[in-house]
């Protein structure tokens, strides 16, 4: 008992002077000389890092200011950019506008107060296509001309819709009330012109004229030629032909006139030859159809002034 008594002692001895070791340890005053090991980046790392911080700060700052500038130069806003704008209805542009590639859209119109205005240095031209994109319609506007290619071509009227033009390949239709001329060469036709009614404008003249060549009126049931205010006349240099081939020539007057018909005349020995001056005449027909004038006698005088049958 009395061993394991002084082992305890002794070990009690042991823990009392490891305390106070440990405790001496940890008072004792640190030398000036002791190496120091600092945390952090010094020297010309901490320079650099520096510069990249300032850099791309600076980067930053010039991006948003080029930001703000593009979004005010380009007038950007909530509803659109610039000019065009975009509502619920589609696009609205305004101004003007400049596209240097196609623009494929579905309808383009213009405000109500304003025209809608297609501008080009060189031509303006407007294709319609089918669904397999083949070219179906044309339209180009030109320096020099207007040019439409298409299977029909019509030009309706804005109220009723009623079509005042119209061209294919088989006709041309023209559905306007009035179709006025003003050329002073008038109007050229290359072929026929059927027309029920020819009528010129009011307190103005009707001329129908062939300056080369002949004027022929022709209709299966009759040609009538009428003027209810004035007179008719028909000048021609050579002859005037009136001819039915079945009927008759009708002339209907209250005076009938035949101006500058040869006049017969009698031998030298008629005794009708010494009259002074002679106001009466006899109207003869040569067997030809020729009409002469012969003085009147007591009877027919056309066979003694006969003669003049000889020179026709």
């Amino acid at each position: 008992m009395d061993r394991s008594t002084n082992l305890d002692i002794e070990e009690l001895k042991m823990t009392r002077e490891q305390y106070i070791l440990a405790t001496q340890q940890n008072n004792l005053p640190r030398t000036e000389n002791a190496q120091l090991y600092p945390v952090g980046i010094y020297g010309w790392r901490k320079r650099c890092l520096y510069f990249f911080v300032l850099l791309l700060l600076v980067t930053m700052i010039v991006n948003l200011a080029m930001t703000i500038w593009i979004l005010k130069v380009m007038n950007f806003t909530v509803d659109g950019m610039g000019n065009l704008r975009v509502t619920k209805k589609g696009i609205r542009l305004e101004g003007i506008s400049e596209f240097l590639l196609p623009l494929y859209v579905k309808e383009i119109h213009s405000r109500k107060d304003s025209p809608l205005v297609l501008q080009s240095d060189r031509n303006v031209t407007v294709n319609a296509r089918n669904h397999m994109g083949q070219l179906t319609g044309q339209l180009t506007v030109g320096a020099d001309a207007v040019e439409a290619q298409c299977k029909r071509f019509e030009v309706r009227a804005s109220e009723d819709g009623r079509v005042l033009f119209s061209a294919d390949e088989d006709e041309i239709t023209i559905g306007a009330e009035k179709l006025k001329v003003t050329g002073t060469e008038g109007a050229v036709f290359g072929h026929s012109v059927e027309t029920p009614h020819i009528r010129a404008e009011p307190s103005q003249d009707l001329r129908l004229e062939s300056p080369t060549r002949s004027l022929i009126m022709e209709a299966p049931r009759g040609v009538q030629v009428s003027a209810a205010a004035g007179d008719f006349k028909a000048i021609c240099r050579k002859e005037l032909h009136l001819q039915s081939t079945e009927g008759a020539i009708f002339l209907n007057a209250k005076t009938i006139r035949l101006g500058n018909l040869p006049t017969g005349s009698f031998p030298s020995s008629s005794p009708s030859s010494s009259s002074s001056r002679q106001t009466v005449y006899e109207l003869c027909v040569c067997p030809n159809g020729k009409l002469y004038l012969s003085p009147a006698g007591v009877g027919s005088t056309c066979q003694s002034s006969s003669n003049i049958c000889l020179w026709s």
